[in-house]
């Protein structure tokens, strides 16, 4: 029987040794779909749990492994480019619904909001999180050994289908409303300065090295 799975997952493969982040905004729900089926964990729920960076699987689902099953999971993460992922979230929480909340990007530019997100104690609607800091490699050495840059599926799906066998194709899913975006340059700086280690993680993808 199909597992009935949500929106987003962390993924985790015993057999070949392999955990899947879920970091926001870079594709989780397609990976989900390909492979929830055949992952030996699910985690869907809650949030704080689907979406854990790798400081809390380092601390509670790494040790599950280790202890019980004798075994260390190799870490692999999907890495979006800085300004496409607040570009993701910027056009998500200005949905219909939101409109009212204090999450809600509605009447707001794309500039006010990477500046807020900039800012020393970021708004509520400009509290997302880092890439990087969702990333940061443990006091222990636990890290992300397989990092890959959003756009580039064909890396993805050659890894998977390697490491774990044949994959479909991914498909696009759970994609934000389109609407063209761009930063002023005084902006960009601004972002660039404050949050240089997304930008250098990102970086790191594109080098062609998979491992950190």
């Amino acid at each position: 029987m199909q597992k009935k799975l949500g929106r987003y997952a962390m993924l985790v493969f015993f057999k070949q040794r392999l955990v899947i982040l879920s970091v926001p905004k870079t594709g989780s729900t397609a990976l989900h779909e390909v492979l929830g089926a055949q992952a030996d964990l699910v985690i869907s729920g809650p949030p704080s749990l689907k979406h854990a960076p790798l400081y809390r699987f380092n601390r509670f689902i790494r040790p599950m492994y280790e202890k019980v099953c004798g075994v260390d999971l190799d870490v692999m993460a999907v890495v979006r480019e800085p300004v496409s992922w607040l570009g993701s979230w910027y056009r998500y929480r200005q949905r219909p619904e939101l409109e009212g909340q204090l999450n809600s990007t509605a009447g707001l530019s794309f500039d006010e909001f990477v500046t807020a997100y900039c800012s020393a104690t970021p708004p509520a609607f400009a509290k997302v999180g880092s890439q990087a800091a969702f990333l940061e490699t443990r006091p222990n050495g636990a890290r992300a050994k397989y990092l890959f840059a959003y756009d580039d599926r064909l890396s993805i799906e050659a890894f998977l289908a390697e490491r774990l066998g044949t994959v479909p194709t991914m498909q696009r899913v759970n994609v934000s409303p389109r609407k063209e975006l761009a930063l002023s340059d005084d902006v960009e700086t601004l972002l660039r300065k404050k949050h240089a280690a997304s930008f250098a993680l990102y970086a790191s993808t594109l080098k062609g090295n998979l491992t950190r």
